[in-house]
């Protein structure tokens, strides 16, 4: 199956393509749209945050609500966000010493315009997966397990992670890399990450799978940003829930099994959102609120003067 092209258009020509792999089931888990190897290993990256918060919460997590969310999210570092990972760490007795991610500066300008004013610099509470790497710090200390080593594949907290992402995939993890953040990277398909989130919110409602995916559809500003497109689509459409990884990754579900996963092939982020339009179009989703996703617009002289688009067959 050929991969989907998606258009950029400016003053009525177009200068550049974008390629996408698409693999999108409907209620009863069958393939209604397809484009591209989705059968090959891929990387989901952030997208597979809320498999590695499941694996928390089974191994006893104690989070709820937007705590909960914030486990599972790819932060923009606003002020609610690096409250928030401050408050699960203290929960434990932690402070944002023992976050293993990397220094870093906000996604959200205005909050990365406000460190600057303020001379203040990078640090690890402001990178995106802060919220995870807290939640992971916490699941080791209610387990008794070392904090320290806790990114190493070997560490109880990544194995117990490594077993439900291949329970929920239904497929061995076929190799081992390492994510932005420093966590374990887990190899699988597309179709495989379709599987696993087509699993969270038909889950019996109390069970960990329901939990995560009912946190992250009642708080999507903060798995996510306030002004983000994936937060934006989860407040416009009743049920969705959507999760976007590095390298313009994007899954998605609803609670009667639909569900599907993107990839722009060249990690060019611009396509991902009239893509995964396309894919919520392909199950039936009709919302007026698709309509202004459906393309991004192109800017000269600060005018609108094209869009990004998917090629009309």
């Amino acid at each position: 199956m050929s991969e989907l092209i998606v258009e950029v258009a400016r003053s009525g020509f177009v200068e550049s393509v974008h390629r996408a792999r698409v693999h999108v089931v409907n209620a009863q888990g069958s393939p209604v749209l397809v484009h591209g190897d989705t059968e090959s290993l891929t990387s989901p990256r952030s997208a597979m945050k809320p498999l590695q918060a499941l694996a928390m919460a089974r191994c006893g997590l104690p989070l709820e609500d937007e705590l909960l969310a914030l486990a599972c999210a790819s932060h923009s570092g606003e002020s609610f966000h690096i409250d928030g990972v401050r408050k699960i760490l203290a929960g434990v007795g932690l402070d944002e010493s023992a976050l293993g991610c990397p220094e870093d500066m906000p996604l959200d300008r205005a909050s990365r315009d406000r460190i600057v004013r303020e001379h203040g610099a990078p640090a690890r509470i402001y990178m995106n997966c802060s919220g995870k790497h807290a939640a992971m710090l916490v699941t080791c200390a209610v387990n008794g397990w070392p904090t320290e080593g806790y990114l190493r594949p070997g560490h109880p907290l990544q194995r117990a992670i490594r077993a439900t992402v291949e329970e929920l995939t239904g497929e061995r993890v076929a190799a081992t890399g390492v994510d932005g953040c420093g966590a374990p990277l887990f190899f699988v398909s597309m179709a495989g990450v379709v599987r696993a989130f087509r699993r969270l919110p038909v889950a019996a409602p109390g069970s960990p799978e329901r939990r995560i995916a009912d946190a992250m559809r009642a708080h999507p500003q903060w798995t996510s940003g306030t002004a983000r497109p994936e937060a934006e689509l989860m407040r416009a459409i009743p049920g969705l829930l959507v999760k976007v990884g590095a390298e313009a990754f994007n899954a998605f579900a609803f609670s009667d099994g639909r569900a599907g996963a993107i990839k722009i092939v060249d990690g060019g982020d611009r396509a991902r959102t009239p893509v995964t339009v396309a894919a919520l179009r392909a199950v039936g989703l009709d919302a007026p609120e698709l309509a202004g996703l459906a393309t991004m617009p192109l800017f000269g002289g600060g005018e609108p003067v094209g869009e990004i688009r998917v090629r009309q067959a």
